[in-house]
């Protein structure tokens, strides 16, 4: 549904520990994994081998052996960078009060996600080899981020409102993240507009006549707490009856 859809792919996949960096220099590992994203992403994770991530680096095939001990750690260790780019996230919408914050955190994400949108294509077009691994792995990796999350939603000091507009952001923001491949016609400036737009719109729509109300009287909707929140009329009211 949200952000965690991320998850729901990656809360399976065991986190692959680092061998040491070779002797030639620290960034190997990372030359490796920048390789291997543009050939998974050019011709598919089946159908690359590690001969041709190993060739443009100048190496041989041994060589990547000692950074990933097979083909399938370097598209794990691929996928975990999402989860380098997501976690601060979710830390930030918890530290946040409610929908003003929580929109300045998912713009200020837009422009990480457009710096490293060839990892959301990765995931769009690997689809299958990606599936693969989630069934192999079950350590839960990622339970302590997903339960932060859940406490986000589930938080009864939060107007329902709220919360039901945060989840429509982050599942339309992931969404759209997931389908980068099938907007490729909008130019990154545009894309990231018109995302930021979005996100503005879900959280802080501009004309609600609920956000309007909210500094006047009147009783409102009764969040998941059972207390009014300002901005909805009760359902016996008045205001609620048609005309």
């Amino acid at each position: 549904m949200v952000i965690v859809a991320t998850y729901w792919l990656s809360s399976k996949i065991r986190s692959m520990p680092r061998r040491p960096a070779a002797p030639d220099g620290g960034d190997t590992r990372e030359q490796i994994l920048d390789v291997a994203l543009d050939l998974f992403i050019e011709q598919g994770y089946d159908k690359t081998s590690l001969r041709q991530i190993a060739e443009p680096l100048g190496f041989t095939q041994a060589a990547i052996y000692y950074h990933f001990a097979a083909k399938e750690d370097i598209l794990v260790a691929l996928h975990l960078r999402l989860h380098e780019l997501a976690r601060p996230v979710l830390a930030q919408l918890a530290a946040e009060a409610g929908p003003a914050g929580w929109a300045t955190v998912l713009r200020g994400l837009v422009d990480t996600v457009l710096a490293n949108r060839q990892l959301f294509v990765l995931h769009q077009r690997n689809q299958t080899a990606l599936s693969g691994l989630h069934i192999k792995g079950h350590d839960g990796d990622h339970e302590e981020i997903e339960q932060q999350f859940r406490q986000i939603l589930g938080d009864p000091s939060i107007p329902a409102r709220d919360r039901i507009r945060l989840g429509c952001a982050l599942g339309a923001l992931l969404s759209v993240l997931m389908s980068l491949n099938d907007l490729a016609d909008l130019s990154p400036e545009v894309y990231g507009d018109l995302l930021r737009e979005a996100i503005t719109d879900l959280l802080e729509p501009r004309g609600d006549a609920s956000r309007t109300r909210r500094d006047g009287a009147g009783q409102g909707f009764r969040d998941g707490a059972g207390q009014a929140e300002p901005g909805l009329p009760e359902s016996g009211s008045a205001e609620s009856k048609p005309r």
